[in-house]
């Protein structure tokens, strides 16, 4: 009498052979919103997509990180899935795609903020820097993180953003006037902070 009910519970709790599914069974699965069948295209294809992803990205964990975006987004976007247009497969390949371009958009982004950033701190790149000069420039970002936030902004922009004043006028929506008000009272707190220390 035992043995039917924990067979029953065991059924009831685990998908009867989940992994013989078919493609097409999955991707209908996945429409309806059948997590079981999501489960099974990560069993089936998270090698797929995190081998297409490190390919690409020349790095293990962002492709773990990739890989696990492109099954929330199919989960997520699972209603655009459309079988006639092809197998679960192809699809994800192409979300993978998506995700790989999007992770080397945002790896570009990042590198040009570092450069970016070091461009606008390094006072002369074409000479070699000393320890005097890593100071200075750990100085000059602790003094401009003191400043008060629109004329942090303000200078941030005009430096590590490369933007003029007009620009950053049109960017903040502020005054021509005011951005240069800000600029000057920021550069000269800047000043008064550095030639006391």
């Amino acid at each position: 009498m035992t043995a039917p009910t924990t067979a029953a519970v065991s059924t009831a709790a685990v998908p009867v052979l989940p992994d013989a599914l078919s493609d097409e069974e999955i991707g209908r699965g996945l429409v309806r919103g059948d997590e079981r069948c999501l489960a099974v295209a990560h069993r089936r294809w998270a090698r797929l997509v995190h081998t297409l992803a490190a390919r690409a990205l020349g790095d293990p964990r962002e492709a773990e990180d990739v890989t696990q975006q492109v099954f929330l987004a199919a989960w997520r976007g699972r209603a655009g899935y459309h079988p006639e247009r092809g197998p679960v497969p192809a699809w994800l390949v192409g979300i993978t795609r998506r995700k790989i371009a999007d992770a080397l958009t945002a790896r570009t982004r990042r590198l040009d903020l570092v450069a970016a950033a070091g461009a606008a701190l390094t006072p002369f790149p074409e000479t070699r820097e000393g320890p005097e000069h890593v100071l200075d420039r750990l100085v000059v970002t602790r003094e401009l993180a003191r400043l008060p936030r629109v004329q942090r902004d303000v200078l941030t922009l005009a430096f590590f953003g490369d933007l003029t004043q007009v620009q950053i006028a049109d960017r903040t929506g502020m005054p021509l006037g005011t951005v240069k008000s800000h600029a000057r009272r920021g550069l000269q707190r800047m000043r008064r902070s550095l030639d006391a220390a």
